[in-house]
């Protein structure tokens, strides 16, 4: 007479599996994770980049108050010719969208190489993100980066690109960096040229960029501190996004490997200067 079980199920473990072979035990679910370790800890590292540059932003607002004060009853007493434009409302709404449409292309360049870094085989079209992105924030800036420059503006061309105004001419410059590097991304991507000196201009452009940003001025804006404290922030993650960059390309060609975490880090600090434009505020 067969035995009979009050256990129609096995203690030993369900009948039905639950759970992919991977995670059957502790150390094996600690082997799947560990890969996902350091885009967690980049991802917390942006997130509190972001938050304290934030706070750090509304602080320095609190200290402009009286800066305010004093430049709103100094205009007082200008003529309506005379109105400056750094800090005033039509000023402050043209910078700041300029500069969250650059935290969008910024934001689809990341996401792209994130995919990238990450080794994921779908959504290949990603790739013409980076390039895609740089061309059209390059003829951008190169058009509309300042309402008085050349050539939409009063300026002439001399006057853009001579230096009248040190900011009008960053500007421009970062506009043909920008052009300069989408084209040869653009080359590079096609399989159009592969030789390893046309993969410096990128990392070497999110370097200048962000040395560049160390001395970008807005002039007598009236939240000048506040402009300086993004600057700071953007321009030393753009520095490291380079070298992370640099470094990557490097060890790839030394030991054949397909992607790393330097190229991780890259891609998480374009993010990461992307949603820092995308709360940019003047």
């Amino acid at each position: 007479m067969p035995e009979l079980s009050l256990w129609p199920i096995r203690l030993a473990g369900w009948a039905v599996r639950c759970l992919p072979n991977r995670f059957h035990s502790p150390r094996q679910c600690l082997n799947a994770l560990m890969p996902a370790v350091p885009l967690l800890a980049l991802l917390c590292l942006v997130l509190s980049i972001v938050a304290t540059s934030h706070s750090m932003a509304q602080s320095a607002d609190h200290s402009q108050t009286h800066a305010l004060d004093g430049q709103a009853h100094h205009h007082s007493h200008a003529s309506a010719g005379e109105v400056q434009w750094e800090g005033s409302r039509q000023g402050i709404a043209y910078s700041e969208f300029n500069h969250h449409l650059a935290g969008v292309f910024l934001l689809l360049i990341g996401l792209g190489e994130v995919r990238q870094a990450l080794g994921w085989t779908s959504m290949a079209w990603t790739r013409a993100l980076l390039p895609g992105a740089l061309t059209v924030a390059g003829i951008f800036l190169l058009i509309w980066s300042d309402h008085d420059a050349w050539p939409v503006g009063s300026m002439t061309f001399a006057q853009t690109f001579g230096g009248h105004d040190p900011e009008v001419l960053q500007h421009k410059i970062y506009g043909i960096l920008a052009l300069t590097v989408g084209l040869v991304e653009w080359l590079r991507r096609v399989g159009w040229s592969d030789r390893a000196v046309w993969a410096a201009p990128l990392p070497l452009f999110a370097i200048v960029g962000g040395l560049m940003l160390f001395e970008h001025s807005h002039g007598e804006h009236p939240a000048a501190r506040k402009i300086v404290l993004h600057h700071i922030m953007m321009g030393t993650m753009a520095i490291t996004a380079g070298l992370s960059k640099l470094i990557s390309g490097w060890r790839s060609r030394q030991v054949l490997v397909a992607r790393s975490h330097w190229d991780l880090l890259w891609a998480t600090l374009v993010v990461a200067i992307g949603l820092q434009l995308l709360i940019y505020s003047e």
